[in-house]
């Protein structure tokens, strides 16, 4: 079964049905184009799916939910080391303590600074190239988007990038297998890997206040927990963890994406080799064709009603990335285009919650599309690229390309 077909839409009441759980569904599938076009929802086993680009920005933005992924270890009987920091962390928080730390968070993630890094990520970039096999025949999940997603994050956090970071993407990579549909079966693997993370974490802080590490995130956000004396070790820890478990997972996969779309695009690259400034508009085109991040979830507070459906306490609320992006009403054509000009995506969230690091993974990206293009000429599949299941997180596990250089 192709990521395009499943059996899994059927009528359910005034509202189409599709099941994220059946064998071989896809939030990017013909199946949920079909509800979409029925009624701006859909059911689902883990609750309501919106697949409209209003509606899904209207609720993303709509103060009677609340964040709702903070219900995802309880809903899938997971415990340990993963399950407590997902439940504590930022992520689940809500209210005054939520805007108390996140603002600390924004501050330590300033514009000015992620720009400061845009050299270091070009210079990684390059280096990864270097050492691409002269054949041009690549594997480029394993030689470019992990290593290069993992040194982004290195450098992002203050580390050493060239040390530090194959621990770092095996880790971020099993606490990945967390979020996916049968995350269950892997639970022994993800509470590992963010117990050794929050130790990273822990470790990392210590340095920053012996003065062994002075510059980067970290270091910025000590300064900032510094001045607030009501906040616990903890929330520090964790934030560190979710740069880590976010960048590292979402750069990466977004990357392998973009390199699957260009290389069945190869007009696009031309135009991204043609006009490098499209380096930014061609990660939102990636985004939207083939996000990272499959959903944004809500949960309702309250009872509330909404384009008239009742939607009761407790409701999880799930807003369908690339549905809500290629809704017909705000674009008729499903085409890749770097150049178009679109209305805005749900790929790294929005509201409250809207992703901190969206900036991190916008600039790293936009700066190794860049390289990439400006060094090789052109690019071809191999082999049918290996995709996760497009539910949840998902991304590549495997794409071969042949390159040629510039």
């Amino acid at each position: 079964m192709t990521a395009g077909t499943t059996h899994s839409s059927v009528e359910s009441g005034r509202a189409q049905f599709l099941d994220f759980t059946a064998p071989g569904f896809s939030t990017r599938s013909e199946d949920v184009f079909e509800a979409q076009s029925a009624d701006w929802c859909a059911e689902t086993p883990y609750g309501l799916a919106v697949l409209r680009h209003t509606e899904a920005g209207l609720l993303i933005r709509d103060k009677r939910l609340r964040q709702g992924s903070y219900t995802w270890p309880d809903a899938n009987g997971l415990t340990g080391s993963f399950a407590e920091f997902w439940k504590r962390s930022l992520i689940s928080m809500e209210g005054d303590r939520h805007r108390q730390i996140r603002r600390i968070a924004e501050a330590a993630l300033s514009p000015r600074f992620i720009e400061s890094l845009q050299p270091e990520f070009e210079a990684l970039a390059n280096e990864l190239v270097d050492q691409f096999p002269r054949s041009g025949q690549v594997e480029f999940i394993e030689a470019f988007g992990l290593p290069y997603a993992a040194r982004a994050v290195c450098a992002l956090l203050g580390m050493n990038s060239r040390e530090d970071w194959d621990a770092i993407a095996k880790d971020a990579a099993a606490m990945g297998l967390a979020m996916v549909v049968d995350c269950r079966r892997h639970q022994a693997k993800f509470n590992a890997a963010c117990s050794r993370l929050l130790d990273l974490a822990a470790l990392l802080v210590e340095q920053v206040r012996r003065g062994s590490m002075q510059h980067g995130y970290v270091a910025r956000l000590v300064s900032g927990f510094a001045e607030q004396k009501d906040l616990d070790e903890s929330c520090l820890r964790d934030l560190v963890v979710i740069t880590i478990f976010g960048g590292v997972d979402t750069t990466k996969s977004q990357l392998g994406s973009a390199m699957a779309l260009f290389a069945e695009h190869s007009e696009q690259w031309q135009a991204l080799r043609s006009d490098p400034e499209l380096a930014s508009q061609a990660v939102e085109e990636v985004v939207r064709h083939r996000p990272a991040t499959t959903w944004v979830t809500r949960e309702a507070k309250k009872d509330l009603e909404f384009e008239g459906r009742i939607i009761p306490a407790g409701q999880t609320v799930h807003l369908l990335v690339h549905a809500s992006a290629f809704d017909p009403a705000v674009v008729p054509v499903r085409e890749f285009d770097i150049s178009a000009r679109r209305k805005a995506h749900l790929g790294f969230g929005g509201g409250v919650h809207h992703c901190l690091g969206h900036l991190v993974a916008r600039t790293d990206m936009a700066c190794a599309v860049r390289v990439l293009s400006r060094r090789l000429k052109s690019l071809e599949l191999q082999e049918e690229p290996q995709w996760l299941p497009a539910t949840g997180n998902t991304g590549l596990e495997r794409l071969r390309l042949a390159c040629r250089f510039d």
